[in-house]
Formats: structure tokens, sequence, C-alpha cells
């Protein structure tokens, strides 16, 4: 805490240094830039302490438009495939347990956001992409790829991704509707009503499958509401959701016909007090239930309960006309009552500062640092550095140094089974992100970033076995020869754990409504492990992910997208996944038909869970009134 107080009065110091500095540079009249976004500029909110165009940022952040063309996707998964350094492992469609990575992170090292709200689940990493919220609920996610702790705290080792709502912008009743192969049939529902200062937004939608094979079934449900209005105190927002989602769990955990039920509830406020201050406050509450056998759910069963608050007090000063000030105090509890991990609750809190010296196409920089500690334990210091430099309006280069950090899960310190042991010594895992880049602009035809990194972690978290006839000593980190046939997994805090990579991504609009893309990630992750020591999760990234795609209008209000993607994780062989798209935005009736793995690949995202193979979804939307697209 003193370290981020000591800042706060550096940053103050040098925003007032600032004020004698540079003036900012000249418009042809002779008057400041301007420095509200122009029509066609993507603003972003993460990754940056106050929202600015994306091609002004120092971090590497991709944003993607989810309303852009909405009926040619039919999940998150689709739509953060988008970005080749995001590694979405899926165990079944629909989004069922599905696991997030950011240039090769762990699962529970990537933070998930709603609205810049946390929505980690304490319990396990498994549930983070477990969103409350219906897919038409949000309106862009943005990914910020490298450690994030100084913006957002725990978890935020690999990166962060914000799944973002908006308010309604007009006033409209839509109705969707549609069917596939393996007994699939969706229903989604959107009405909202909008004025100048208020709107109000209902969404829902409910998904079900009988299964690509025995035991895959799938009941998927999820509703919220959305209202915005704006008062003398600034704008106000209160989101209300809820979901509920049953499904076959057959070989999520094994050779089992296991099932599980999760459910979440979710509540977020966020409040302006005047221009340059903000209230944000969120309860998140999670229920997962778990069978191992379907048709014996007597032998074993687990039923966790997690409860997490977080509230946070946030303001911002301009110092002179290019320099600006960030601050601000967070809080947050988590709890959970399980019957397999016990009843366990921990506090955490946290304060903030930064600056930024901006120079609008000339220079920036970015200096910030955050002090968050729990349970009274020694707290947690993460520093970051950026800058950017342009060589002209249109090529920048950027650089950024940043520090993470990640708690343990309850399921990491507590749980255990036959197969699985927790432990109630482990420390937070931690890393220091570098990262490189250049971004380049032709006029908005042509658009590429490119970007070196490199990651060491420090106590990172994973679970961690012996071959056969040998055991895993927990004090000493080695394996010692026992004779048991078979050891159990163990968590345990493993070091020098350094992965390098190079990521890029290329635009180029062909039209004014159609845009090629090819994105590339490339990772190579290194460990010094004890001999015999397996670890179980860290080395199961993406060594090469690629795709090529492409998306427009194609004739008279018909649009359509493809994708053609190739992914080769750590140890095992490469394999293509290709997905077609095709709709009517236009119109009152707008018929939509998707297809994906159209070559039926048999893959695995999660060793050991088969994914399906060719599917097929189709359907209609009816805008019952409203606007027409």
């Amino acid at each position: 805490m003193r370290s981020s107080i000591v800042l706060l009065f550096l940053c103050i110091s040098l925003g007032a240094l600032a004020q004698q500095g540079p003036t900012p540079p000249q418009t042809a009249a002779g008057g400041p830039p301007p420095t509200q976004p122009q029509p066609d500029e993507v603003v972003v909110v993460t990754g940056t302490w106050e929202p600015m165009p994306l091609e002004d940022l120092q971090r590497s952040v991709q944003s993607v438009d989810v309303q852009a063309a909405p009926l040619l996707f039919s999940s998150t998964a689709q739509f953060l495939q988008l970005d080749p350094s995001v590694d979405v492992r899926q165990r079944a469609p629909g989004g069922d347990q599905a696991d997030l990575s950011i240039r090769g992170s762990a699962f529970e090292q990537s933070l998930v956001l709603i609205d810049g709200l946390r929505v980690n689940d304490a319990q396990t990493g498994h549930h983070n992409l477990d969103l409350p919220i219906p897919l038409d609920t949000i309106s862009r996610i943005e990914v910020l790829h490298g450690a994030g702790s100084t913006f957002y705290g725990a978890d935020a080792l690999g990166g962060a991704v914000n799944f973002i709502t908006a308010p309604a912008a007009t006033s409209e009743l839509r109705l969707r509707a549609g069917f596939g192969n393996f007994g699939y049939n969706e229903q989604r529902a959107v009405a909202s009503h909008a004025t100048k200062n208020f709107s109000e937004q209902l969404i829902g939608d409910r998904s079900f499958s009988t299964g690509f094979i025995e035991d895959r079934d799938f009941r998927n449900a999820a509703v919220s509401s959305e209202t915005h209005f704006h008062t003398a105190l600034g704008d106000t927002m209160f989101l209300l959701a809820t979901s509920d989602r049953p499904y076959g769990a057959n070989q999520f955990y094994g050779p089992f016909d296991s099932w599980e039920r999760t459910k979440a509830w979710f509540v977020a406020w966020t409040q302006d007090l005047g221009k340059q201050t903000a209230f944000d406050f969120g309860y998140r509450r999670h229920t997962d239930e778990f069978v191992l056998l379907r048709e014996a759910p007597s032998v074993y069963e687990n039923n966790h309960v997690t409860d997490s608050w977080q509230g946070a007090l946030r303001r911002h000063d301009e110092i002179g006309k290019v320099t600006t000030i960030s601050y601000g105090a967070e809080g947050y509890r988590d709890q959970i009552d399980s019957n397999n991990l016990g009843y366990h609750g921990r506090n955490r809190g946290a304060v903030y500062a930064a600056a930024d010296f901006r120079m609008i196409k000339r220079f920036s920089l970015s200096v910030g640092a955050r002090e968050e500690s729990y349970n009274g334990t020694k707290g947690q210091f993460t520093p970051s550095v950026s800058a950017a430099y342009w060589f002209a309006p249109s090529f920048k280069v950027r650089g950024a140094v940043s520090r993470g950090f990640r708690i343990p899960t309850y399921t990491d310190l507590y749980y255990s089974d036959p197969a699985n042991a927790g432990n109630p010594n482990l420390r937070p895992e931690s890393a220091w992100s570098y990262e490189g880049g250049v971004d380049w602009n032709a006029g908005g035809k042509i658009a590429l970033t490119a970007t070196v990194f490199h990651r060491r972690e420090h106590d990172g978290i994973d679970y961690v076995k012996c071959g056969s006839g040998f055991t895993f000593d927990i004090n000493t980190g080695t394996c010692i020869a026992s004779g048991v046939p078979n050891d159990v997994w163990h968590a345990y805090n493993i070091d020098s754990l350094n992965f390098t990579g190079f990521e890029t991504l290329l635009r180029y609009r062909l039209t004014q409504r159609q845009e090629f893309t090819v994105g590339y990630t490339g990772i190579h992750g290194s460990q010094n492990a004890a001999p015999r020591v397996q670890s179980q999760y860290v080395f199961n990234y993406p060594v090469n992910n690629t795709y090529v795609g492409w998306q427009g209008s194609v004739w008279r209000g018909i649009i359509a997208r493809t994708r053609l993607g190739v992914t080769q994780r750590y140890a095992h062989d490469p394999y293509a996944l290709w997905d077609f798209s095709v709709a009517r935005e236009e119109g009152r009736i707008r018929p939509y038909l998707q297809f994906t793995n159209l070559t039926s690949t048999t893959y695995q995202e999660v060793d050991g869970v088969a994914m399906p193979e060719f599917g097929v979804i189709g359907g209609v939307e009816i805008a019952v009134f409203g606007k027409k697209r």
C-alpha cells in the first residue's frame, strides 16, 4: 500500500511538471488536435485507464464487434476465435465447461470481466466462461494480451477478456428460433425501449440438444435486464442476469457418464459521480452440482456454492493538456460452502494509481501500480509501464512491461478425491510480462499489428504427479520410489516456467462492407522440472494457432462469413476446422444458416474429450417492431 501511495504522489508531481513540457501537436488551423474519436474509430475501455481509440493504445488489445452481424455467430467461443492469441478449450457446443487461455496461459490465469466487473469463479477456473448473460446482451468483446493485474487485480496474469454491454439504441422487439442436427433447438428474444435519457432492455435465450454422443445432452437458459438512465450526477447502469445450465459430462472428468448443473446470478451497478468519478458494485452467485455417475448419483456427488462481492471507487483528473492521473480503491469478498471443499471465505483490498502522458500521434507513456492484499497476507505489488511512439500518423511502435498474479482457487487449496489432492499451503503465482510491437494502418484499407512477447512465471500453480512406482513428495517437489501403481495429481507451486511467442493480425478491407483477415500466434514454453514430474495443465497450449477469415455483404442484404482455422497443441498433431454462415440482415424477416466443422474433422480441444463433427443450425429472426436494419 505504501508503494501505491508513493506512486500517487509521484504521478501528481510528474503531472504538474508535464504542464511545462512540450505543447501538443497543432492542427493546420493552429488549434489543438481533436480528442474525440472519428466515426470509424474503435474506442476501447480494456487495458487503458480511460476510454480511448484502439489505435492510440500502447498495449496489445483486440476488439470484436458482437452486434455487427449477430446472425452469423452462435456462441461467444466463435467470436473469441477471431483472436489467434485466445485459445478456447471447449468440451461441448454451447459453451459448457469451456476454458480460456491467452498467450499460452493456464485457464485460471485469464481474467473474465463483464463491463469491467470480475466474474472469475472462486471455486475453479473451469467456470470462468460460465457467463450469466445471454449472447445478445453483449455489444463487443475486448481482449487484453499480457498481464493486466495493474488494471484489474488478481487472476489477470495472462490477460483479460471483457464482455461489454451497451444501452439499447432503439425501441424494438426481436424473436428468433432455430434448430439443427443432434436434436438442437434454440429460441431468443430481445425487447427494448429507448428514449433520450432512459433505456431498458430485456433479453432471454435458451437452447438444448440431445447430444452428439451419449450423455452429452444439454439445456442452456439465460435472462438479463439492463437499465440505463442519465441524471445530474451522470450515467447510471443496472444489470441483472441469471443462467441455468444442466448438461451431460461424459468424458469431462474421465471415462464416466457424469452429469453437472451450474447456475449463476449476477448483479452490476455502475454510477457516475460527476464527470471524473465513478462507483462500481458487483455481486455474483454460482452453484455447481456434480454427479460422477449419472445413473448412480449416490456413488459420488459434489455441491458447491460460491458468493462474490466487489466494489470500486475510481477517479481521474486532467492535469494540463497532456497528462491524466487515475487512482482509486477496490474491495472484494468471496466465500464458498461445499460438501467437499468445506466453508471458507477471504477478503481482498486494493489501491491503485497511474499517470498517462499523451501527445496525440507523437508519443505516449503510461505508468501505473497497484497494491493488493487478502486476509492480512503480504500484499501483491503489480506495476506496469507502457509506451508508444509514432514514426508517422499511420505507423507506431509500442512496448510494455507489467507484472500479474493469481491467487489459488478453493479447488486448488482444498479439493480431494481418489485422483486429485489440493494443497492449502499454495502460494499466489506471479509473472512478469514483456512485449514489443508495431501497428500499421493504411487509411483503414489495410491494418497490421505484430507483437513479440515473453512471460516469466514464478510459483506457478499446476497439478503434478509421478509415473508408476513413484510418489510425488510435496515437501521437496521430487518423485520418490514407493511401489504405488498410480500416483494422484497434487496441487503444487512450480517454478522456472517461461513462454515466448509472436502474434500478428492482418485485416484487409476489400470493399466498404467486406473484410479479409489473417491471424497467427506461435508460442514456445519451457520448464525446468524435476525428473519424472508430470504437469497436468500448463502444457496444453497451442504452439501454433492460425486462421484465415472473410466476412461481408454478398447481395441485397445477404451477409456471410467463413473461417478456416488450424491449431496445433503442444505434443499433438494439428487439426483444421472450417465454419461457414450466411444470413439476411435487412427487413422484418431474417433467415440464417450456420455450418460448423464442414470437413467433419475428428478433434479434441481438451485431452480425452471428443468434440462433434459436422454441425448445422438454421432458423429465422423476426423483427416484430422497431427499426429495420
